[in-house]
């Protein structure tokens, strides 16, 4: 079923041009079109289904620095910030709060990895703290259990999956920009070799600048433009409970299970990297690069089944501009749940926190988690279609550091000093394969 979402209005007429067009509305796309018309920038922004209705209403709704990857600390403390700055500007909600998040085990392995994170992140401003075994098991007295140790990090928080981009799509409108929803971006079009119109199922946008933050969808568009985007989704399913459950953290972590207390006081539950791994053409196309990762987290992924070849985000195929597309056939990926997944999550989140047991299972939704190689997002313009940016491949972490990625875009866009050194997120990087070779475009 779908993830819990709340709705916008769209602009009733697409305009004939703009100063740039975001393609997708997931927070991403949202910010990257609200710090552009916060510039005074024409913006419109297009979406095939509704605003924020694939993964980042579908996620966890964490906004962290703890465990992040060097590359993405410095984005997700610049996040933090904005979540923050974001309602005073706006007069939106997206229901963030710096509550901390919790962090337990029971592994010594763990907590040493957690220990040198924290060493590293001190040397950049990043405060986390570690806990002994009596801190851990106070912090996690609702688990009725003693802990080894833990990780606290006060300053990160959590935003409502549910509201914040819709939040953000409203902010839009506010400032002039315009917000299309079932308006799918079939392709672009250039001049002299840059880029200059968008061209969507209902007409064509003159501009410029393109912003592709297409999540699941974009490395079948970039592969339209002759752009080699390795790119694999991950199915995960999670499931939320009813209000009901008392004294429990608003954000913790274990190995067995994630809790995150939602913004009408339920809880959603998680286990952390697991996930289904669905075979399509592109998951075998791009297979060598994504080898390592898979190897690495083998004990938390499983084959899937045929959900990728009917939602057709993986396609190989080439599209016409003046026909429908995948993206018209299929307008929110809304892939099956993993019952087992559901199940073992559920069992696990009662046996580690009896509190949840006053509850019962509101819903549970799945989504694909558009991954890079790396983990690392691909943002930068492409060189070979000046104009065209890409802003995809979050592998998990869009949602919290979307403000970011969103302010660094509009950065690139208008010439402005970067918001973060935009040098490691550059697309550029995936021109070599996992084995170090530069891959065949």
């Amino acid at each position: 079923m779908p993830a819990p979402l709340k709705l916008v209005d769209t602009t009733p007429e697409l305009p004939d041009a703009a100063d740039a067009v975001v393609i997708g509305g997931g927070i991403v796309g949202v910010f990257a079109a609200y710090y552009l018309a916060r510039r005074g920038l024409k913006v419109a922004l297009v979406e095939k289904g509704r605003i924020g209705a694939e993964q980042s209403s579908r996620n966890w709704g964490w906004c962290r620095q703890q465990n992040r990857d060097a590359r993405e600390l410095p984005m997700a403390t610049k996040s933090l910030d904005l979540w923050e700055r974001f309602a005073a500007e706006s007069g939106e909600d997206t229901d963030f709060r710096r509550c901390g998040l919790l962090y337990l085990s029971d592994s010594e392995e763990e907590l040493a990895g957690w220990a040198r994170w924290r060493d590293f992140a001190r040397t950049v401003g990043v405060t986390t703290h570690m806990l002994d075994s009596a801190q851990a098991t106070e912090r996690g007295r609702a688990t009725g259990k003693p802990w080894r140790g833990g990780v606290f990090s006060p300053t990160d928080g959590t935003a409502d999956p549910a509201s914040a981009a819709p939040a953000v799509a409203r902010a839009i409108l506010k400032l002039g920009g315009t917000v299309h929803q079932s308006c799918a971006a079939r392709g672009i079009e250039t001049e002299g070799g840059s880029l200059s119109g968008v061209v969507t199922e209902h007409g064509t946008i003159r501009t410029k600048t393109a912003i592709l933050a297409g999540g699941a969808w974009a490395s079948s568009f970039c592969r339209q433009l002759g752009i080699r985007f390795p790119q694999a989704a991950i199915r995960s399913s999670i499931l939320a409970v009813s209000p009901g459950a008392i004294g429990l953290p608003d954000a913790l972590h274990t190995a067995a299970v994630s809790v995150t207390r939602r913004a009408d006081g339920g809880y959603t539950l998680a286990i952390s990297g697991r996930g289904r791994v669905d075979p399509t053409p592109q998951q075998l196309r791009f297979s060598p690069q994504f080898l390592p990762m898979f190897v690495k987290r083998w004990r938390s992924l499983a084959p899937g089944g045929l959900e990728g070849f009917r939602s057709g985000h993986e396609t190989l195929a080439r599209w016409r501009l003046d026909e429908p597309t995948p993206m018209e056939r299929m307008r929110i990926l809304d892939p099956a749940v993993d019952k087992a997944t559901i199940h073992l999550t559920h069992s696990r989140a009662l046996d580690l926190l009896p509190a949840l047991k006053d509850t019962s299972i509101a819903a549970a939704w799945a989504g694909y988690i558009d991954s890079t190689p790396d983990g690392v997002p691909g943002i930068g313009e492409i060189a070979a279609i000046p104009g065209f940016i890409l802003a995809a491949g979050f592998s998990g972490h869009g949602f919290g550091i979307g403000p970011g990625a969103g302010h660094l875009i509009a950065d690139i866009v208008t010439g402005s000093e970067p918001i973060v050194d935009p040098r490691p997120y550059h697309p550029d990087r995936f021109r070599k394969s996992a084995w170090g070779k530069v891959a065949d475009f």
